[in-house]
């Protein structure tokens, strides 16, 4: 009972427009069609480790009807409302503090509410598995290390010093982005794993961490210690968080530390984070084509078309090629410039 997830889910997911927006984004959609949004596949992945009253979701104020319409088992004071996004440091410390005011002795895993996870009773065993060494090392600050199966520059990565046969192992050093063919040699070097921004500590273990490596937040979460769990901690946040340094968790704590752990895994992951992402998993037809909504496909390869329900598309002689529209939105590009998307939609605003 002393188990916590804390979900976050306050990102836009700008990668993915014109399907992901300000008003509607990445987290609450069904892109992959499984008849699920990401953050509801996220639940019931952890659900059966984690006690319903133990979620917490951290997300933008804006969409915190969202969240309780894709997960009504939560009561709307497990939902937890940022004023501003400053990135995962700040995020995390405030869910932090609210855990802290329920459960001094919390073990807690951390995740993102929009990724993809094929082999669910691998991913609970691996989470468990956490959970136990955990309880022996309480101060350990805990990763999982996903084993790479190509050359990806859109991941960080985690260098270890050795394998050992108990699947937890010190981390070296993280790795920024590579470009390819670095990516090349990390993959086969067999030392180096995604960084899937899945994290596991006791709630002292990070409580320390950020006492140490970040003290000046620590010192403004501190001035409403006695608030948090009480009517008054929404206006407390709404005044203070917009003071917290914009920095993630990753940067501000788990490349600092010394005492940081992986679990390398293997259970059918994926960040989709990208269109790219998507088209790996996505189902193709026999020219290599990912198709979604009423299109009619002439003489097109290796190419996504995804057209919104209630319209539809003839689109002809693309290869490698992205065509989207939904809301209103066209976007047309090649697929090798995807990671220029969040660059061109500012140019919308």
């Amino acid at each position: 009972m002393n188990n916590y997830c804390i979900i976050m889910a306050g990102g836009i997911g700008s990668r993915f427009w014109p399907l992901s927006k300000d008003n509607y984004p990445k987290q609450f959609l069904d892109i992959l069609g499984t008849g699920k949004s990401f953050i509801r596949s996220t639940y019931e992945r952890f659900s059966p480790v984690i006690p319903d009253a133990n979620f917490l979701v951290v997300t933008n104020a804006a969409y915190k009807h969202l969240v309780l319409e894709y997960l009504p088992m939560l009561k709307p004071d497990q939902v937890l409302c940022e004023p501003a996004r400053r990135n995962t440091a700040p995020c995390i410390a405030y869910a932090c503090y609210r855990i802290q005011s329920q459960c001094s002795d919390a073990n807690i895993v951390v995740t993102p509410a929009d990724h993809l996870v094929t082999n669910e009773l691998e991913f609970q065993r691996i989470i468990r598995l956490g959970f136990d060494f955990l309880g022996q090392n309480p101060q350990a600050l805990m990763t999982i290390g996903i084993k790479p199966s190509r050359p990806e520059t859109g991941y960080g990565y985690i260098q270890v010093e050795s394998l050992s046969r108990d699947n937890v192992i010190p981390v070296l050093r993280f790795k920024e982005k590579p470009d390819y063919e670095t990516a090349v040699k990390f993959v086969a070097d067999g030392h180096y794993f995604w960084n899937s921004g899945i994290f596991l500590w006791t709630l002292k273990g990070i409580m320390n961490a950020f006492k140490r490596d970040l003290p000046d937040m620590v010192k403004l979460f501190d001035e409403g210690r006695d608030i948090f769990g009480t009517p008054e901690e929404q206006d407390f946040i709404n005044k203070k968080f917009l003071d917290c340094q914009n920095i993630s968790i990753d940067y501000g704590i788990m490349e600092k530390s010394p005492d940081t752990y992986t679990i390398p895994a293997d259970f059918g992951w994926s960040d989709i984070g990208t269109w790219g992402s998507l088209f790996t998993h996505a189902k193709k037809d026999a020219h290599g084509n990912a198709l979604r909504g009423k299109v009619v496909s002439v003489d097109n390869q290796n190419t996504i078309i995804n057209i919104e329900e209630g319209t539809e598309a003839v689109v002809e002689g693309l290869e490698d090629y992205l065509v989207a529209f939904r809301d209103h939105s066209l976007l047309v590009c090649r697929l090798h410039d995807e990671q220029q998307i969040k660059v061109w939609i500012e140019g919308l605003k």
